[in-house]
């Protein structure tokens, strides 16, 4: 192996022993996901062993990164960021970030109201936090119910019933922060 594989593949151990536990899951865990041994992923993360394709390719399925990410492979100078959408249930969603664990970042497009049926509002881990780039969004969480204009936001336990739509006849563009349960966004605002 040259001086330059030696150094893409200097901090696989950690970067991967990081992401497992940044998922909260243990080698039998990812044994389990990825068809490795615990033994493997063991001298994998202590550095103790090289990893091969076919052990790189489920490790970043599992993971969720894009296997230059999992090998810390430098990028080739293309700044260029290329987002996915993905569209569910008339919504379209843009991954902002690609680490796994930790808070996700994504830019939603919700369809205009008329597209929408009756809100049925649901729960899931986490804590969500919701910033209206444009139009105006209709919010249900619990009992109550907002409207949010550009420029606003809000932050909520998503454990709690909610529902996000647009309010009106035009689609509507979020932000959204969704972190692990118990982790909120902080902002900090510097006093000068």
């Amino acid at each position: 192996m040259d001086d330059n594989e030696d150094s893409v593949l200097a901090d696989f151990g950690p970067r991967l022993r990081a992401l497992r536990l940044a998922r909260g899951a243990t080698l039998a865990d990812l044994a389990a996901r990825t068809g490795l041994t615990t033994s493997t992923l063991s001298r994998l993360e202590n550095g103790k062993r090289r990893p091969t394709l076919e052990q790189l390719l489920p490790l970043a399925r599992v993971h969720g990164v894009p296997l230059d990410d999992l090998v810390g492979s430098r990028h080739t100078g293309d700044p260029r960021v290329h987002l996915r959408p993905v569209t569910r249930d008339g919504m379209t969603f843009v991954p902002l970030t690609r680490r796994a664990g930790g808070i996700q970042a994504f830019k939603v497009v919700y369809p205009p109201a008329s597209r929408w049926g009756s809100p049925a509002p649901k729960t899931h881990d986490g804590y969500e936090w919701i910033y209206v780039m444009n139009g105006s969004v209709r919010f249900l969480l619990g009992e109550r119910e907002f409207l949010l204009r550009p420029g606003e936001a809000a932050e909520f336990d998503a454990g709690v019933p909610h529902w996000i739509g647009s309010a009106d006849e035009h689609p509507a563009e979020l932000l959204t922060l969704i972190g692990p349960q118990g982790e909120r966004a902080h902002l900090t605002v510097s006093s000068g």
